[in-house]
């Protein structure tokens, strides 16, 4: 990987408009809401929906999209379930979906995908892109819970299948939570 792709996963001047953190936090998730399980919803399928956006060409047009899968993964569901939503067949454009999501990311949203584009990274065999994200995790926040988990498993050397498996097993008992 050169240089120049581990750098290229930087914010951009977009991540710190002030209208466009506004939009974003319109989507953030409060963990004492009412209508919690409506919101975590809302956000899982939202990355659903972008993630088909990607596939078809579109992934950079639909801003409200993009703002609402950025607030939504403030919350730890959302987050879970969108580390287990691609497969072999959609992990391209979940890759360019989470890329593309990183980099506009304002501060305060980074670390929830800046983790799952690391787990990415991973499964990929980039580990040093895994570990570049999550500089950018830490970064934002330094206690966030998967990236120092993550931290520790790819610097453990983690066979990245072992780690596929796991997230793949995480992931019904996530969409049972959420969708009931």
């Amino acid at each position: 990987m050169s240089t120049h792709e581990i750098d290229s996963i930087a914010a951009l001047p977009l991540a710190t408009n002030i209208s466009w953190m506004a939009e974003i936090e319109t989507f953030w998730v409060a963990t004492d809401s009412e209508e919690l399980n409506d919101l975590q919803r809302d956000g899982a399928t939202a990355v659903i929906d972008l993630a088909a956006e990607f596939e078809a060409g579109k992934g950079l047009e639909n801003s409200d999209l993009r703002a609402r899968v950025i607030g939504r993964m403030s919350d730890i569901q959302v987050r879970d379930f969108a580390l287990g939503s691609h497969n072999e067949e959609s992990a391209q454009w979940y890759w360019k979906m989470w890329r593309e999501l990183l980099v506009s990311a304002p501060p305060g949203f980074v670390a929830p995908i800046a983790s799952v584009f690391a787990a990415l990274a991973y499964e990929r065999g980039d580990g040093e892109l895994a570990h570049k994200a999550l500089d950018r995790a830490l970064a934002d926040d330094s206690q966030y819970s998967l990236a120092i988990l993550l931290r520790r498993v790819f610097s453990a050397g983690w066979p990245a299948q072992s780690f596929t498996v796991m997230r793949r097993e995480l992931h019904p008992k996530v969409v049972n939570v959420i969708f009931g």
